[in-house]
């Protein structure tokens, strides 16, 4: 209880005793002659082990990529074993828990199971060949589902191309994209990405990349919107040290694109005193750092990306024409999320096994929630549909997503069905469910004006909308 905490990592080089792949476990109790003797039973299998005496002790061993799984117990002093249970499996689903404790019982182990742990010990350690025997499966299940997931991502890249499995659909405008960016496999010519915000640019621009002939380079984004103007040329080429005030150097991300693709994001925000010499960069291929009288060679790809009209721009003197077609060599266009509804089903579950965490009791969609979510005109694209998707997942509790599971707030909008007074059923309940849905839509999605609207509070409005929705 008094004593420091610490963490020991022990090294082992053992035999594979049992004939599994040695894993990496961490062991968390605040019992040291516990501790000890689980290391001692755990490198025999040839098992890296950290050892914890608290939470806080256990947390750079937590942070490690390497670690499989973390044998834990119910009772740590002041804190408790299944509170970190449920923030490993929120931060860290892919380890495998073990839960450990000295009051064991058939309803305390369903508990843990349910909120997802492998498997659960009794203490004291009546038969060592058991725990061996757990925490050997834990690293098994650990080692492969980590294949499976290579696997995956392997034979996804096989068949689309590198990084294309991550543009999730089958409609005839995502196809055309894909071939396009097929079709630059061989080419290092700038590219120029138009679309609105949320359709998915980034990712075109790194499919890009990994399927040309400077894939083995850096891959580096720049958001130039978020750059303030004062020191958006030192970022993109570079300072020498002492150039201005508390400068210490840098080389810029041009040069850290060295061999690579550089990604120009919101090309549209970059000020036109740094217009002019970005195209000198892309024009001579080289760049002179801020404070500096010597230019710099460099050898790399531009891909950029703009939510705004660059050609209206150019035409309105706010964006130079030279720099326009230097950039605009080859342009893709993306298509917003409402001209590819045919996507969205398959978006749709593939955000719904991204963001499901393991032992999770939903299995899928009702219908008429695909349905809505189809029909959405979307304006944030795909990053809001992602989101509606996660927001939906914190909600629900299975085993279906319902209606009732999708989030109201700046969303409420989109799922909100139009309907005429002349089809609402002769009853009470439909006439409520027919005033709560207009006034919500009424409110463009604001519960609580909604509410205020019909004069209830926003509690019982968000109890009583939830009923109807379940109902219907």
């Amino acid at each position: 209880m008094g004593r420091p905490p610490h963490v020991a990592p022990i090294e082992t080089g053992g035999p594979d005793v049992l004939g599994q792949t040695p894993g990496s476990v961490l062991i968390v109790d605040d019992e040291p002659l516990l501790l000890r003797s689980l290391r001692r039973i755990l490198e025999r299998d040839g098992h890296t082990v950290w050892l914890a005496e608290s939470e806080e002790a256990a947390a750079p061993a937590i942070a490690s990529a390497n670690l499989d799984v973390v044998v834990v117990d119910v009772g740590l002093g002041s804190s408790n074993g299944l509170d970190l249970l449920d923030r490993l499996k929120r931060s860290r689903s892919e380890v495998e828990v073990i839960v450990m404790t000295g009051q064991a019982s058939i309803e305390s182990a369903v508990g843990c199971i349910r909120r997802g742990a492998f498997d659960y010990l009794a203490k004291p350690f009546d038969d060592v060949h058991r725990v061996r025997a757990i925490v050997r499966r834990a690293v098994e299940r650990r080692c492969l589902v980590r294949r499976n997931h290579e696997l995956e991502d392997a034979v996804r890249e096989r068949v689309a191309g590198p990084g294309l499995a991550e543009l999730v659909g089958n409609s005839s405008r995502l196809r055309a994209l894909i071939r396009t960016i097929q079709s630059l496999r061989h080419n290092e010519s700038h590219v120029l990405v138009e679309g609105e915000s949320g359709t998915g640019k980034e990712l075109v621009a790194r499919a890009i990349h990994r399927n040309s002939p400077r894939a083995r380079g850096p891959f580096v984004p720049v958001d130039c919107g978020a750059l303030p103007e004062t020191i958006i040329e030192s970022e993109l080429f570079g300072h020498v040290k002492g150039a201005f005030t508390g400068a210490t150097g840098s080389p810029g991300l041009f040069r850290m694109a060295e061999g690579g693709t550089l990604f120009l994001d919101e090309i549209g925000e970059v000020p036109l005193a740094v217009q002019a010499k970005l195209l000198r960069a892309l024009q001579e291929k080289e760049i002179r750092p801020v404070g500096s009288t010597v230019t710099v060679p460099v050898d790399i790809r531009v891909i950029s990306a703009t939510h705004r009209d660059l050609a209206a721009m150019v035409a309105e003197g706010r964006f130079r024409t030279d720099l326009y077609y230097r950039l605009d060599v080859v342009r893709i266009g993306m298509p917003a999320l409402r001209e590819r509804r045919d996507d969205i089903p398959l978006l749709v579950q593939h955000f719904l096994a991204k963001h499901q965490r393991p032992n999770s009791p939903i299995e899928g969609i009702e219908d008429d929630v695909l349905d809505r979510l189809t029909a959405a005109d979307w304006p944030g694209n795909v990053r809001e549909l992602e989101n509606v998707v996660e927001s939906a997942l914190a909600l629900a509790d299975g085993p279906k997503l319902c209606l009732a599971d999708l989030p109201l707030g700046r969303h409420a909008a989109c799922f909100v069905p139009e309907s005429s007074f002349a089809d609402v059923p002769l009853s009470l309940a439909a006439y409520e469910h027919f005033a709560m849905e207009r006034a919500l839509r009424e409110s463009a999605g604001d519960v609580a004006r909604a509410a205020k609207c019909l004069g209830i509070g926003r509690s019982t409005f968000y109890r009583k909308l939830t009923h109807h929705r379940g109902e219907s």
